[in-house]
C-alpha cells in the first residue's frame, strides 16, 4: 500500500515537472520568435537603406564621370616645363 502511494506520487511529480518543462519551453519559444521577428525587421530595414544609398553613389557616378575624367585628362596632359628651384648650374 505504501509502495503503491509512492509510486502515484512520484508520477503525478513527473507529470507536473513535465508540465512545467512544456510551460516554460512554449514561454523561451515565444519570447525567442519575438526577439528574432525584430532582428528580421532590422536586418530589412538595413538591407533597405544600403540599396538606397548604392543607388545614389551609382547615379552619382555616372552623373560625374565625364566631368572628372576631363579634368584628370587636363592634368595629366597639361605639360608646363620649368626648372626645379633647387637645381643650381655647376660652373
Amino acid at each position: 500500500m505504501k509502495a503503491r502511494h509512492l509510486k502515484q506520487a512520484k508520477e503525478k511529480a513527473q507529470m507536473e515537472v513535465e508540465l512545467y518543462r512544456r510551460e516554460r519551453e512554449q514561454e523561451f519559444q515565444s519570447k525567442q520568435q519575438a526577439a528574432t521577428g525584430s532582428q528580421g525587421n532590422l536586418s530589412a530595414e538595413v538591407e533597405q537603406a544600403t540599396r538606397r544609398q548604392m543607388q545614389g553613389m551609382q547615379s552619382s557616378q555616372q552623373r560625374n564621370r565625364e566631368r572628372v575624367l576631363a579634368q584628370l585628362l587636363g592634368m595629366v596632359c597639361d605639360v608646363r616645363p620649368q626648372v626645379h628651384p633647387n637645381y643650381r648650374i655647376a660652373v
